[in-house]
């Protein structure tokens, strides 16, 4: 029996990015949230992190992500690890991940803060 990881992974080139399919990419919360926590910690693995979704939900969104070329992903023994291909990104789209990175940042909840400056 084959493994899972048997069938190599498709990184599309430079040349091939959709700008249709990265700003589709990036329309899903879940899939914002990914790459986020990539732009974190680069080189984490899909067994790693937890979205409030199903593992086969998860297999998708990163598939979606990097078949749009957002992300790349390695195979590190039975592990995909994965980082965002910002380089590549930012000369196509100058900016594009530093906003979508600002974004999330942004719709985060934030801490309380009640307790400074009253008195």
């Amino acid at each position: 029996m084959a493994s899972r990881l048997a069938r190599p992974l498709s990184i599309p080139a430079e040349d091939d990015l959709d700008p249709f399919e990265a700003m589709f990419a990036l329309t899903d919360p879940v899939r914002r949230a990914i790459v986020h926590s990539i732009a974190q910690e680069p080189g984490t693995a899909c067994s790693d992190s937890d979205f409030g979704v199903s593992k086969s939900a998860l297999t998708r969104h990163r598939r979606v992500l990097r078949e749009s070329e957002i992300i790349k992903q390695e195979v590190d023994g039975n592990r995909h690890r994965n980082w965002l291909r910002s380089e590549e990104l930012d000369r196509i789209f100058p900016g594009l991940m530093d906003l979508v990175l600002r974004e999330h940042d942004a719709a985060l909840p934030k801490s309380d803060e009640a307790g400074s400056g009253a008195s």
